[in-house]
């Protein structure tokens, strides 16, 4: 594979991942360590990714501001988050994660609902807290600088000690064999115990992450009672997650 077709899919891989580690790339693409390293830091220089250690972010993460322009699929997100919304009803206790998706969700939230949301994302929280109607209650803990939450023992205890309506996760990856995935091991362990603390659980993903994984499992997909894409409900590419007895959106 030529530099630019390398570099060409790294892009991609963050876009719709967020994230990308080092070794995952040098895997798939089946090149060196070197190399890798040399196509991020080229990328970096030219102000197209976040270099980190062992891999690199988005450009969402540059920053905390709300109405970041460098979102990927900001359409197809806008679209997942109105239909996300139709389930928050009346009065819910709902947990949320991070991301892109989830930002776009909760600037979207109607001016006269009244709920409770509870959020680690700091991004997220900004929104919540400019609602005329919703009560806002922050997990406290570590903030990681990848993804712009609380992590850690403290976050994961106060999450466990919950028992919400609904939880609505974004999600990096889901396909029939894995379930959902993610590339971040504290992310993942967090929306392992905001799944165990919900009666129901909603993914939201844009339709290119539909049968995609990454190396760190978070749940089957038993686990998840809703699935919204962009896509229509009765899109073939999503019929065998509807066979599973996940409800489409």
């Amino acid at each position: 594979m030529l530099k630019k077709e390398r570099q060409a899919y790294i892009l991609h891989q963050l876009n719709l991942h967020n994230k990308v580690l080092s070794s995952g790339l040098c895997e798939a693409i089946n090149v060196s360590e070197d190399t890798i390293r040399r196509d991020l830091q080229e990328l970096a220089d030219s102000g197209k990714i976040i270099k980190v250690h062992g891999g690199a972010l988005s450009l969402s993460f540059s920053d905390f501001n709300l109405h970041n322009n460098n979102v990927y699929g900001k359409d197809e997100k806008q679209v997942i988050a109105r239909k996300a919304i139709g389930l928050i009803k009346e009065n819910m206790v709902v947990l949320t994660s991070g991301g892109t998706t989830i930002n776009e969700l909760a600037r979207s939230l109607p001016r006269e609902l009244k709920a409770t949301f509870i959020s680690g994302s700091i991004p997220a929280i900004l929104e919540y807290s400019n609602h005329p109607n919703i009560d806002v209650i922050v997990i406290g803990d570590k903030i990681s600088k990848n993804s712009r939450i609380t992590i850690g023992a403290d976050a994961i205890a106060k999450i466990r000690s919950l028992k919400v309506d609904l939880c609505i996760l974004g999600i990096n990856a889901i396909d029939i064999k894995h379930g959902v995935t993610d590339c971040d091991w504290d992310v993942a362990q967090l929306k392992k115990v905001m799944i165990d603390s919900s009666q129901n659980v909603v993914a939201l993903a844009i339709s290119e992450k539909i049968d995609t994984y990454q190396p760190i499992h978070i749940c089957p997909l038993q686990n998840i009672d809703y699935l919204i894409t962009e896509l229509n409900p009765d899109d073939e590419r999503l019929s065998a997650y509807k066979k599973m007895g996940i409800q489409l959106i």
